[in-house]
């Protein structure tokens, strides 16, 4: 789908600026560009497809700035981000395989579980804390494995990378912020890959909606950067509590339709 009203490209814009604000910085950027796309009448499929493509400019802008001001080392990190790149690549080419219904009906809890513990885990600030993984078994296990999960199904892979930077990898939220946008770049590219490879990509929406998720994660990690954990522990409460609610009401949410709801 090509054609769009003036309407709906404002919008796609706008969601697009909006989501690289918010995913430079907490995650969960997904979570405001793919029903935006639905909304503009994408198929689900071409909306996750076109959302990875849009999804790298605002994850490759926010890893630079990042690293230009040294949280994060490209070099040394550059086999985890392969790892995450080839975990969402073999993801993405299995989802067809794996029902999505299975992460759909427990995806809302483990985002709740994950806001409760960065909202009330004592001392949760810029200052790296004990490291309960060597990063080489970090790198080997952690990362390929939430990539995998990125490239699969998606919602909330941000979230997971953050909560794993922090709890096993000793990072503080500045840091973990730095380094989850480098580890869901590389998701992207893998997830990218693999969607582009069977053509539900739409180019031209998606290379005009990466160019406003760049100009939105300029603005995120930069604020970031400024205001570390004051801003990004709040921010990451609200994305994954939203991200829940947003996963939860779906009228095709497993746990609903068991239910009754």
């Amino acid at each position: 789908m090509e054609d769009l009203t003036l309407t709906l490209t404002l919008l796609l814009l706008g969601a697009a600026f909006l989501a690289g604000f918010v995913d430079s910085i907490a995650g969960g950027g997904g979570l405001i560009t793919v029903p935006a796309l639905l909304l503009a009448g994408f198929s689900p499929v071409e909306a996750l497809g076109t959302n990875k493509l849009q999804g790298l400019f605002g994850s490759s802008s926010a890893t630079l700035t990042y690293a230009r001001k040294g949280h994060v080392d490209l070099k040394a990190q550059l086999p985890s981000a392969a790892l995450s790149a080839a975990g969402s690549a073999l993801g993405a080419l299995l989802a067809t395989v794996i029902p999505g219904d299975i992460f759909r009906a427990f995806l809302p809890f483990l985002l709740v579980a994950i806001a409760f513990y960065f909202a009330f885990k004592p001392n949760m600030g810029d200052v790296d804390r004990v490291r309960r993984l060597s990063p080489f078994l970090f790198g080997l296990t952690i990362v390929p494995l939430i990539g995998f999960y990125d490239g699969v199904f998606g919602p909330g892979a941000g979230s997971f990378f953050m909560l794993a930077c922090v709890a096993l990898a000793g990072y503080g939220l500045l840091k973990a912020t730095a380094h989850t946008k480098l580890l869901n770049f590389a998701s992207n590219l893998g997830g990218f890959a693999i969607f582009a490879l069977v053509g539900v990509i739409s180019w031209k929406v998606g290379l005009m909606m990466g160019l406003a998720q760049f100009a939105g994660a300029q603005v995120g990690s930069r604020l970031a950067m400024k205001n570390g954990a004051k801003i990004i522990k709040p921010l990451l409460v609200i994305t994954c509590v939203a991200l829940a609610g947003k996963l939860a009401s779906d009228p095709v949410n497993p746990v609903r339709v068991l239910l009754g709801f």
